[in-house]
């Protein structure tokens, strides 16, 4: 006889972590979680950037990051371990032909109570005095944002998923999803099936193999992702905090002794590749670009020495926002994928909402946009998303 759970949720990042708690934690009796790898944030989680910032066009997205960011900021109290959150602010620099969008967008998100709101030149002096201010037309500021760790923030979701008696099985591919009909009944190991009410495909870039195994459509792609790592001069300040431009289409975000993160945002062109097979080492070229279009905006980058670098992946959806939810006409199924370069600073909030949603059989219509339903009516997000925020 096959065993059996409530739910069973495939992918050991901090999305499907942070679901596998909350389901655990509104009262599921049997959740199981499973990755392929040896333990929790092992795939892309592991090598994100994990800026938390909130800055989005969309109300859902903003409600979703402001509700991250409780948790990052009281994960100790809540999980019973830190996630490594540092309260350290987010800047962005904008174009002038960008601001009277942002201005929009503040005041959207004041609505809901974000703090942000574009400095004057005097405050941009005294907040942020390592910015080269030339060409920019405004600095946005979220005081209250910062960045976490990774791995450690889904280490603590998945020690309080254990805590609360969540099983985990490690070093287990899930072979593919069982079906009957219009429900997913469950999953297949190599040692056989196991039921469940509820399967959550949270496999990141592996969601839509695993989706395509019950003939489910999942349009999501696969992207390779890189950074690299600089070390600053002495004595030469740079933010501690996260940094963004919308001019160079750049980021950089402070590890602490004088190394620094930096990347290439939006726009940027995106090369699909195998998840199961991807150059995993830095592009020549993506080292000096990131460093140059950064310092362009951060003059004390200069004389930097460059540490190390690394390729990851992204995994995109059509409009760079997630896939979140069941679907209509498919029981015992729900995605929760394509976090397209912003997952780790929402996943905590998308995990609380989704699985309270699986728990009560409903949501609000604003969450349920989020649900892959949305491709077949023809309806896609706009405006900043993804990592184009």
């Amino acid at each position: 006889m096959a065993q059996s759970y409530d739910a069973i949720v495939v992918g050991a990042g901090v999305s499907g972590t942070a679901t596998a708690y909350h389901l655990k934690k509104g009262g599921m009796k049997r959740v199981l979680l499973i990755d392929r790898e040896p333990g929790v944030a092992n795939g892309p989680t592991r090598d994100s950037a994990a800026v938390v910032r909130m800055h989005y066009s969309e109300p859902v997205l903003v409600r979703m990051a402001m509700e991250s960011l409780d948790m990052f900021a009281n994960m100790k109290e809540l999980l019973g371990k830190d996630g490594g959150f540092k309260r350290k602010g987010w800047f962005l620099a904008l174009p002038p032909d960008m601001v009277e969008a942002a201005e929009r967008n503040i005041t959207m998100q004041r609505g809901l109570g974000l703090k942000c709101g574009l400095l004057t030149e005097r405050e941009t002096a005294e907040k942020a005095p390592w910015l080269n201010t030339e060409g920019v037309g405004g600095l946005l500021y979220e005081p209250d944002s910062g960045y976490a760790d990774p791995v450690q923030t889904t280490e603590a979701f998945h020690f309080a998923f254990e805590n609360l008696g969540g099983e985990s099985r490690f070093r287990t591919p899930c072979r593919s999803l069982t079906r009957d009909r219009n429900r997913i009944t469950g999953i297949m190991l190599d040692d056989g099936p196991i039921e469940a009410g509820i399967v959550v495909n949270a496999a990141g870039p592996w969601s839509k193999f695993l989706a395509a195994t019950a003939e489910l459509e999942l349009q999501l792609r696969a992207v390779r992702e890189q950074d690299a790592i600089w070390q600053v001069r002495p004595n030469r300040p740079m933010p501690e905090c996260s940094f963004s431009t919308a001019i160079e289409a750049a980021y950089c975000r402070a590890l602490g002794d004088g190394r620094f993160i930096l990347g290439l945002g939006y726009p940027k062109p995106y090369f699909d590749v195998d998840p199961y097979n991807y150059k995993r080492t830095m592009d020549d070229d993506f080292r000096m670009l990131a460093f140059e279009k950064n310092a362009k905006r951060l003059p004390n980058l200069e004389g930097a020495k460059f540490m190390s670098a690394y390729a990851a992946l992204y995994d995109i959806t059509p409009d760079f926002y997630p896939f979140v939810g069941p679907r209509a006409g498919l029981e015992g199924y729900a995605d929760f994928c394509g976090g397209s370069g912003h997952g780790f600073k929402i996943a905590p909030g998308l995990s609380r909402h989704l699985s309270q949603w699986l728990l009560d059989g409903r949501t609000d219509d604003e969450f349920a946009d989020l649900s892959y339903d949305r491709i077949a009516k023809g309806k896609r997000f706009g405006g900043l998303g993804g990592n184009r925020g």
